[in-house]
């Protein structure tokens, strides 16, 4: 998809022309030929002599940025006063900030707020922990806690450079379910340092979700995170793929007309998505999952690049100790999910699937296979990109996972609470709607969050996770309607 522009690369170009017809026709004429995607023009400034512009381009990548720019230069009575990429723009200053919900404006107001009436509100919280969600910001405020090892397809960059994603969940948190949600990026890689200092900074939050950390140090520190904490610990990298590619696989199956229990599934990755995935896949009635890594396919017998998450897997999964390449896993398989890397399936290897096969291709920006490649193939085809059908994205369930799980002021997260959110995000999309190219809902979808959060709370009361039963004026209730 190399021809493809995206507003990620997009360019607001002021130019300067000299003022006489024509010149706005050879400069869009220009950026036409070199393949821009011209969006908003709009006039800054009129003299006698020259017409000042902004126009607002896509391009491709850097480079086609580039060449464009250059062409442009080479245009006579045009001048480039200024070129902004308009992502970076999007960050100057980061994405978010914090705003006070109540007004200091008079001595009253001061004396509440702050010294001396906040003592009196110190004091109840020092008697009564519990009273801190209640009295704080803490019942709906969420940590997003990174090392920055594992950082979208960027691998360990480092955690300064993970505050933009780290940012950008935050937004998400809020602009879909109204969590209010704070980047938290540590200076360590060191498992036993980052579970000490959630432990400590647990008391400011009602929930952590840990994000972009490595395997396999990550699954160490969700379980002891997990054990030591009295407030929800969720790894989205994990398990918010997981419940969404659970979903899209619920629907997938509606329309190809199987069973979780029949099926044959591939795994083309093995780190923390891939084994999240197949651990949730299992425990809805998948009995033969495949999982392959750079390795191979993981078998009981296999030494070589293994870790305790798949060891565990070689115990629990490949029920026939299946042994050799990604290639030999599909013969006969049913879903193929790929969490790994571009280019690695070929439509020969779909070819030896089952009827009707499901391809969850999902590696990002580049899948595993392209959706023109293997439509042939494939009865149903889902990506991680949102400019094909079916996108399969986080952003589906952690904001409504958080928001139920707040509301309910739930202990932990179980493997229930997340079933059922992968069910609430398939009902979503009704029996008219279903279809080969529509298996999941969009993530604009305003009602997949309340849908969750609603499926979660029932079930985290139901198991005894919840420790109250939110009004139905709540927060949660109101806060993403």
């Amino acid at each position: 998809m190399a021809g493809m522009t995206s507003a990620q690369y997009g360019l607001t170009l002021r130019l300067e022309l000299t003022n006489q017809v024509g010149m706005l026709g050879k400069v869009t004429n220009a950026i036409g030929e070199a393949g821009g995607d011209i969006g908003a023009i709009d006039i800054v400034q009129v003299s006698r002599t020259t017409v000042t512009r902004d126009i607002t381009v896509d391009t491709r990548n850097e480079q086609h940025s580039q060449d464009l720019i250059a062409k442009i230069k080479g245009l006579s009575g045009v001048s480039i006063v200024n070129v902004s990429d308009r992502t970076f723009l999007l960050h100057l200053g980061g994405k978010i900030e914090v705003k006070s919900k109540t007004p200091v404006k008079t001595r009253d107001d001061l004396s509440m707020a702050y010294t001396p009436g906040v003592a009196r509100v110190c004091l109840a919280i020092a008697e009564d922990h519990s009273k801190s969600f209640n009295l704080t910001i803490r019942a709906n405020t969420v940590a997003v806690v990174s090392d920055g090892t594992a950082v979208l397809g960027l691998g360990d960059i480092g955690p300064e450079a993970a505050m933009p994603v780290m940012e950008g969940k935050a937004m998400l948190f809020k602009e879909f379910a109204g969590v209010d949600a704070f980047p938290i990026c540590l200076a360590t890689k060191d498992t036993d340092e980052i579970v000490r200092t959630v432990e400590l900074l647990a008391p400011t939050f009602g929930g952590v979700n840990l994000e972009d950390i490595s395997a396999p140090r990550c699954f160490e520190i969700e379980e002891r995170l997990k054990e030591l904490l009295e407030i929800p610990v969720f790894h989205d990298d994990q398990h918010g793929t997981a419940v969404v590619v659970l979903a899209a696989a619920i629907n997938a199956l509606r329309v190809v007309k199987k069973e979780f229990d029949e099926l044959k599934v591939v795994i083309s990755g093995a780190g923390a998505a891939g084994m999240a995935c197949a651990k949730i896949l299992m425990n809805v009635g998948v009995k033969n999952v495949i999982a392959c890594d750079r390795s191979g396919i993981i078998h009981k017998d296999r030494t070589e690049n293994m870790n305790p998450m798949k060891a565990w897997f070689a115990e629990n999964g490949n029920p026939e100790n299946l042994k050799g390449s990604l290639k030999d896993a599909f013969d006969g398989a049913d879903l193929f999910l790929g969490l790994s890397a571009p280019r690695l399936v070929t439509p020969d290897m779909l070819k030896k699937m089952n009827r009707d096969p499901i391809i969850f291709s999902m590696a990002n920006p580049v899948p595993e296979i392209m959706p023109d490649e293997a439509a042939p193939y494939a009865r149903v085809v889902a990506t991680g990109r949102s400019d094909f059908p079916n996108q399969i994205n986080n952003v589906l369930c952690f904001p409504g996972m958080f928001r139920g799980a707040l509301d309910c002021r739930a202990r932990s997260i179980t493997e229930e609470m997340k079933i059922s959110a992968a069910h609430a995000i398939a009902s979503i999309v009704s029996k008219s709607e279903l279809c080969e190219d529509y298996i999941i809902p969009s993530v604009f979808n305003k009602r997949v969050a309340k849908n969750i959060a609603k499926e979660v709370i029932r079930v985290a009361t139901k198991t005894g996770v919840a420790r109250r039963t939110p009004p139905s004026s709540s927060h949660g209730s109101k806060s993403h309607e």
